[in-house]
């Protein structure tokens, strides 16, 4: 089990969060809503946040009724579920259904488990010091760079060469970042969607400092010295504030 488990969202706007973070005693799981784009159409009648709070609470089911089913079948089923729970309403195979990342983490047996689909981490925290990062970065390498076109992110979307995205498709499981590692010498995890991972990547802060801050400040002020910094220097791209997650889950020390 774990030995504590803290975590704070944050919206970056008067719009709906669609962020979502949910724990239980040996497991958590972060959501990353992705806004619709201008122009989208997605044929939802729900919307993202709908989207995230019904997969979040069929991740949640899954993971809190034990066993040791793989994250990965765990996150395939609760797409399912999700999908049949507005099939009827909405079309499913629209190109701009809601979507969302997803970060997993399943703590037992002195192992850690870990899943990540989309541009949410899972930062692995060693005793000694260091980090190892989780990622999946694919969303960045689409053809001809950014500013990406609607019409790319519709093409490429939950396909091979492209980028994946808990969506419509169930199979989109089988392409996560996925893995298994030893427990011993870990002292906890750290899970962002990437409203937060903006320190890192826009701000030069390293990941020691993120999980400097989380651990010690805690993620409420993980998430104000993004705002901070925010205000003072502004966005790389997009979005001015963006919706942030931070999620600290501390392990026993094995080892």
């Amino acid at each position: 089990m774990f030995t504590e488990v803290r975590y704070a969202t944050r919206p970056g706007s008067a719009r709906p969060n669609e962020d979502l973070a949910v724990a239980g005693p040996s497991w958590a799981v972060v959501l990353d809503g992705a806004t619709a784009a201008a122009g989208a159409g997605g044929g939802c009648a729900h919307g993202v946040a709908w989207l995230v709070g019904r997969l979040g609470g069929a991740l949640a089911a899954g993971l809190a009724a034990g066993g040791r089913a793989p994250l990965g079948d765990i996150l395939a089923e609760a797409i399912s579920v999700t999908m049949g729970a507005h099939e009827g309403t909405c079309d499913l195979d629209d190109p701009d259904s809601p979507s969302a990342t997803v970060a997993m983490l399943r703590f037992g047996g002195g192992v850690v488990e870990y899943l990540v689909l989309g541009d949410s981490p899972v930062v692995l925290a060693r005793a000694g010091g260091g980090t190892e990062v989780i990622g999946d970065d694919r969303v960045e390498r689409l053809p001809g760079g950014r500013p990406y076109s609607l019409e790319l992110v519709r093409r490429m979307r939950n396909a091979d060469g492209g980028f994946w995205v808990a969506s419509t498709r169930p199979e989109a499981a089988g392409r996560a970042v996925s893995g298994v590692v030893e427990a011993a010498g870990l002292r906890g995890a750290g899970l962002f969607t990437d409203g937060v991972t903006r320190l890192v990547e826009w701000y030069g802060w390293s990941w020691e400092a993120v999980l400097a801050e989380l651990t010690g400040g805690g993620p409420e002020a993980l998430i104000s010295a993004v705002r901070e910094l925010e205000a003072a220097r502004g966005p790389v791209r997009g979005k001015r504030h963006d919706d942030a997650t931070a999620l600290w889950a501390g392990f026993p020390l094995i080892g």
